[in-house]
C-alpha cells in the first residue's frame, strides 16, 4: 500500500481506539428514579424492555410509557407489564413526536432523577444502577450508545453508519455528546436547561440537548453500551433503515467537530478506494496506482480485518465486513438521499413530516 493509504488506514485505528463503557459507580442513598419510555406503535419491542426493567438490581420508583398516538396495542402491552401509561395530546406545531412525548412524560413524573429509554432498548440487570450512580457522581447529562444487535441480513448494511457516527465524536466523561436511546439526568438539571421545550422541533434531539446542557455549564458524558444495553435498530425493514439514517444524516451532519470529521473523511476515502480496487483489478476496470491483484488483495484485506476488529464492540455485523463494498455503496446512496432531503427541508418519519431546518440552540 502507498504511504498515504497506510496513514489513512491508521486513522481508523486512532479514531476507534478509546470506546469507554459506563463506569461501575454505586448509587448513593435511595433516589426516586422515573424511567420514561416514548412509544409510538411499539407493541413488539416494549415487552423486551419492560421485562428487563423488572429484573434490574436497582428498581426505579416508576416506569412511565408515553403512548404517542399509537394505532397498535402499545398501551395495552405496557399496562399488562405494570407500567404507568400516559397518552399524548395531539402534536403541537413546532414539536417532533418524541420530544412532545418526553415532555408529557416528565410533566407526569415524580422522580428526582429521569432516565429516558427508547422502546427498542434492552438493558442488562445493572444498567439502571450504573446509570443513576454515574449521574450522581458526574452530574449533568449521561447517555449510552447501545450495542447494535442485528438479526436479518439487511440490518448489516448499517455497519458504516455506526462506525462513522462514533468516529466523529469524543466519548467519555464531559465529552459533550449525547445518545438519545438511553439518557439520564437529575430533574433539577433538566429543569435548569428548560427541558425538551428547548429542543422541541429537533429530529436528532440528543445532539442539540447536549449543547444546551453545556451552555448551562453542565457536563455531558457519553459511553458505549457493549455488554450493558443493546437494541435492534429499524427491525421494520430496509425502508425503515434508510429513513432512519437519512433522518440522522440530514439533521446532525453539521454538529460534529470539523477536525474529527476531516479525519473521518480521510479514512472513508481510503475505505472507498479499497472497495473499488479489488473488483476493478478482477474485472479489468480502469484504476489508478498499482493495479496488480496482489496489491489490491492486500489493500482489501487490510480494511476488512480492520473493520472486523473495530466494529466488534459496536454491533453484531459479522460477515458483512469481508464484503464491505456492499455497505459502502449503501452508505453513499443514503448519504445522497440525505443531502437531497436536507436541501428540500423536510423528511418523512413514522408517518409524520419533519423539518430538517432548525437553528442551533
Amino acid at each position: 500500500m502507498s504511504i498515504t493509504l497506510v496513514m489513512r488506514w491508521l486513522i481508523g485505528w486512532i479514531l476507534m481506539w478509546r470506546l469507554p463503557r459506563l463506569p461501575d459507580i454505586a448509587v448513593v442513598s435511595s433516589p426516586k428514579v422515573s424511567v420514561l419510555i416514548p412509544a409510538r406503535n411499539e407493541e413488539n419491542t416494549l415487552p423486551h424492555l419492560l421485562t428487563a426493567l423488572q429484573q434490574q438490581t436497582f428498581q426505579p420508583y416508576e416506569i412511565i410509557v408515553i403512548d404517542d398516538q399509537s394505532v397498535d396495542q402499545t398501551a395495552l402491552v405496557a399496562q399488562q407489564a405494570g407500567a404507568k401509561v400516559i397518552q399524548t395530546s395531539p402534536l403541537p406545531v413546532g414539536w417532533t413526536g418524541k420530544n412532545w412525548a418526553l415532555k408529557t412524560g416528565v410533566t407526569a413524573s415524580s422522580g428526582d432523577f429521569l432516565v429516558f429509554l427508547d422502546a427498542d432498548t434492552e438493558p442488562n440487570k445493572d444498567l439502571l444502577r450504573r446509570l443513576v450512580g454515574t449521574v450522581q457522581n458526574l452530574g449533568g447529562l449521561i447517555s449510552i450508545q447501545p450495542y447494535h444487535r442485528t438479526e436479518r441480513p439487511y440490518e448489516l448494511l448499517a455497519v458504516l453508519f455506526n462506525l462513522v457516527g462514533l468516529m466523529a465524536i469524543k466519548l467519555g466523561a464531559k465529552g459533550g455528546v449525547a445518545f438519545g436511546p438511553a439518557m439520564a439526568t437529575s430533574k433539577d438539571d433538566y429543569e435548569r436547561i428548560g427541558g425538551h421545550d428547548v429542543v422541541a422541533g429537533y429530529v436528532v434531539e440528543d445532539w442539540f440537548i447536549a449543547h444546551v446542557y453545556e451552555k448551562a455549564g453542565l457536563p455531558v458524558s457519553a459511553y458505549m453500551g457493549y455488554g450493558q444495553i443493546d437494541y435492534r435498530m429499524y427491525p421494520g425493514g430496509i425502508r425503515d433503515l434508510i429513513d432512519g439514517f437519512d433522518k440522522n444524516f440530514a439533521t446532525a451532519a453539521g454538529e460534529v467537530s470539523w477536525l474529527r470529521m476531516f479525519a473521518v473523511v480521510l479514512w472513508l476515502s481510503a475505505l472507498f478506494w479499497s472497495a473499488w480496487c479489488l473488483p476493478a483489478s478482477l474485472l479489468g476496470w480502469t484504476t489508478f496506482g498499482d493495479p496488480s491483484l496482489v496489491y489490491t488483495v492486500v489493500l482489501y484485506l487490510a480494511f476488512a480485518i480492520q473493520l472486523g476488529i473495530i466494529v466488534k464492540p459496536v454491533g453484531s455485523f459479522g460477515w458483512i465486513v469481508f464484503f464491505f463494498p456492499i455497505p459502502v455503496v449503501f452508505f453513499i446512496g443514503v448519504f445522497i438521499i440525505a443531502i437531497l432531503n436536507l436541501k428540500r427541508g423536510q423528511i418523512e418519519w413514522k408517518g409524520r413530516t419533519i423539518s430538517t431546518r432548525w437553528t442551533k440552540p
